[in-house]
């Protein structure tokens, strides 16, 4: 692991606004899902697992638990709803035999319909085939690659110098 490089696990999230880099790897029929404020230079990602939990389930492995969290606890660093953009990256259909194990077509569909409730929109996406992905986030640039595997890195969304204040 590099330095300032926060891995993001299974139903887990992190936010930043510094340096360094937020990383899921390996998402197969789960959905990273990353969120910018370009403007301001802060992001966040989360690493959803499933759709929706059950009454009384608070884990944030759940798309309807976790997109609110991290919208959360980015407007904590600063960041403004209005300017927030989405990454998705994952879903992948890794057990292709049987229709009702299709997760990740559920989980994406889960996950956009939680943004567009809150009218985030989804700026850019690598989901859906049938490999597992990697997705990292340059909190400075607001640069979101993704990897699949056995592939190369490719660039999601472009370098963007963050919002400057004159003093």
């Amino acid at each position: 692991m590099e330095p300032n490089q926060i891995m993001v696990r299974m139903g887990e999230l992190a936010v930043s606004a510094r340096r360094g880099q937020l990383v899921a790897l390996g998402l197969g029929s789960c959905i990273g899902l990353a969120l910018l404020d370009r403007r301001l230079g802060t992001a966040g990602l989360a690493h959803v697992v499933l759709p929706q939990a059950a009454e009384g389930q608070r884990s944030l492995k759940f798309a309807d638990r976790a997109v609110p969290e991290l919208i959360s606890r980015l407007l904590g660093l600063g960041a403004r709803r209005i300017r927030l953009e989405a990454v998705l990256v994952g879903g992948a259909s890794m057990f292709a035999a049987s229709p009702a194990l299709e997760v990740g077509s559920r989980n994406e569909a889960a996950v956009r319909e939680q943004l567009e409730s809150l009218r985030i929109p989804v700026l850019a996406s690598a989901t859906g085939g049938s490999r597992g992905r990697t997705v990292r986030v340059d909190v400075a640039t607001t640069t979101v690659t993704v990897r699949e595997a056995g592939g190369r890195d490719a660039e999601l969304v472009a370098p963007t110098r963050a919002f400057e204040v004159a003093a």
